[in-house]
C-alpha cells in the first residue's frame, strides 16, 4: 500500500513505492520490476500514476537545476517542484514563460500530463520542454531533444514511454507581474467580447458558477508596466484581495490590487509559501478549441442545474497551441472550462458522462490529470497523433512495463 493521491479520493494498488537516489539504482528498478509507474506529488485526480507494480519517485535523485545562458535554458531535476525551482532561476536573472495555479507541482508529473497555465500567446508548460532523459523499459537511459525524431510524442507521455530524470527548459528574461481582479463580468459580455477579455493581459482567469450572473471575477496578470482599465467590459475593479470561492479568505492567494511582484509570485493564484493539505475536491478539465469557444460555454451552462449542487467553482481560460501529439491544446489556440468539484464522488462520476458528452461535438480535449469519462472513439477523433503516440509507446515498451489500467483504457495495453 502506497497511500492516497492529493485529493484523497483514491487509494494507489502498488505492491511498493521506491525512491532511489541515484541514476544508476532507478535503472536497476525498472530493469527489474515487470510493472513501473512513476510518481510525482500525488496531484492527479484519477489512476493515472496508478499500478499493481511497483510506484516510483525520483524525488530523492540528486538535485539538478543548471542554467545554459546561451541556449536559453534551465536542466532540472525532474521530480523538482515548480516551487523549488523559481526563486533560484528569478535570482539569476531568468524565468519561464508561464506556470499552473499552484506552484508546488512536480516538473515532470506537469509536463506528463500536459497540464498548463494560461494566456492567449502562452503555451502549456510541456510546451517550453526542450529535453529530456528517462530511464527506458531494458533500464538504460534515454536522451531525446527537441528536434529529434517523435520528440513532440515524447513530452507528454501520461508517464508510458519510461521514468523522466531530468527535464530541459526554455527560460526568458525575467520580469514583474502586477494582478488585478475585478468583480462582474455578464454572459452578454463575455459572449460579446471573449477575443479582447482573453487578450488583455498576459494571463487572464474567469471563474464562475455557472449562475445567470456570468463570471464572478476576472484575474488579469499583466507585465508591470501595463495600465489596467478602470472598467473591464462592465466589470468593477475588486477593491480587496480576492479568493476565487466567494467565501474564502484571500490570505493564501496571490498578490492582487495591482501590486507589482515576481513573475513566480503572480502567474500561480495561489502562494508558494502556502502548502496546500489534502485537499477535499474533484477536478475536471476540458480544453476546446478556440473556435468553438463560446458554443462549448453554452452547452456547459444548459447542464447548470446538475452542475452546481456539486461544484465549488469553475475557470475560464485560455492556451495557445503547441505541436506536441497528446497536449490537449495540440495544434489550436483552446479555451479551458475548468471544474472544481465538492467531493460529492458518486455524484460528480455519475455527471461526468453528460458532461463529455455535452463537449464531444467540439473535440473537447480533457486533460490526463483530472477525473473525466470519455471513450476510445472520442480520444481517437480528439488526438491525431494518437496513434502515432501507441506505435512510439510499443516500440520503447514492448511488453507495456509502464502501462496500467488507466492508460490502457485510453490507450490500449
Amino acid at each position: 500500500m502506497t497511500g492516497t493521491n492529493w485529493a484523497g479520493n483514491l487509494t494507489y494498488g502498488a505492491s511498493a513505492l521506491l525512491e532511489p537516489t541515484s541514476v544508476g539504482e532507478l535503472c536497476e528498478i525498472v530493469a527489474a520490476a515487470p510493472r513501473v509507474r512513476a510518481l510525482g506529488t500525488r496531484h492527479s485526480f484519477n489512476r493515472i500514476a496508478d499500478t499493481d507494480g511497483v510506484q516510483v519517485s525520483v524525488a530523492a535523485l540528486p538535485a539538478l537545476l543548471e542554467v545554459d545562458a546561451a541556449a536559453r535554458t534551465v536542466t532540472v531535476s525532474a521530480g523538482l517542484r515548480y516551487g523549488e525551482l523559481v526563486e533560484e532561476l528569478d535570482r539569476a536573472g531568468w524565468a519561464l514563460h508561464n506556470l499552473a495555479s499552484l506552484p508546488h507541482i512536480s516538473v515532470a508529473g506537469a509536463i506528463a500530463t500536459g497540464t498548463h497555465g494560461s494566456g492567449d500567446h502562452n503555451g502549456s508548460l510541456a510546451s517550453s520542454v526542450a529535453g529530456l532523459e528517462l530511464v527506458a523499459a531494458d533500464g538504460t537511459v534515454l536522451t531525446a531533444r527537441r528536434g529529434d525524431p517523435d520528440f513532440a510524442g515524447m513530452v507528454v507521455s501520461l508517464g508510458r514511454l519510461g521514468v523522466v530524470t531530468t527535464v530541459t527548459l526554455d527560460i526568458v528574461t525575467t520580469f514583474q507581474v502586477r494582478q488585478d481582479v475585478y468583480e462582474g463580468v455578464s454572459w452578454d459580455a463575455i459572449a460579446a467580447n471573449l477575443d479582447a477579455i482573453t487578450s488583455s493581459a498576459y494571463s487572464v482567469s474567469m471563474f464562475t458558477d455557472w449562475g445567470e450572473a456570468g463570471a464572478g471575477q476576472a484575474w488579469l496578470k499583466s507585465r508591470a508596466d501595463v495600465t489596467p482599465p478602470a472598467d473591464f467590459f462592465g466589470a468593477a475593479p475588486a477593491t480587496r484581495e480576492l479568493h476565487p470561492l466567494p467565501d474564502e479568505s484571500a490570505e493564501f492567494t496571490t498578490r492582487q490590487l495591482g501590486v507589482p511582484g515576481a513573475w513566480w509570485d503572480r502567474l500561480p493564484h495561489f502562494r508558494l509559501g502556502f502548502t496546500p493539505s489534502n485537499g477535499e475536491e474533484l477536478q475536471t478539465e476540458y480544453l476546446v478549441p478556440r473556435h468553438h469557444a463560446l458554443a462549448a460555454i453554452d452547452a456547459v451552462r444548459a447542464l447548470a442545474p446538475a452542475i452546481r449542487p456539486h461544484l465549488f467553482v469553475s475557470e475560464l481560460r485560455t492556451i495557445a497551441a503547441d505541436d506536441l501529439w497528446l497536449s490537449p491544446s495540440h495544434d489550436v489556440d483552446c479555451l479551458a472550462i475548468h471544474f472544481t468539484w465538492r467531493m460529492h464522488v458518486p455524484e460528480v462520476t455519475a455527471l461526468l458522462p453528460t458532461l463529455d458528452d455535452a463537449l464531444a461535438s467540439f473535440t473537447a480535449r480533457p486533460h490526463w490529470g483530472k477525473v473525466f469519462q470519455s471513450d476510445r472513439e472520442r480520444l481517437d477523433a480528439a488526438y491525431p497523433r494518437i496513434a502515432d503516440f501507441r506505435a512510439l509507446a510499443d516500440g520503447l515498451d514492448p511488453n507495456g512495463k509502464f502501462s496500467n489500467d488507466q492508460t490502457a483504457e485510453w490507450l490500449g495495453p
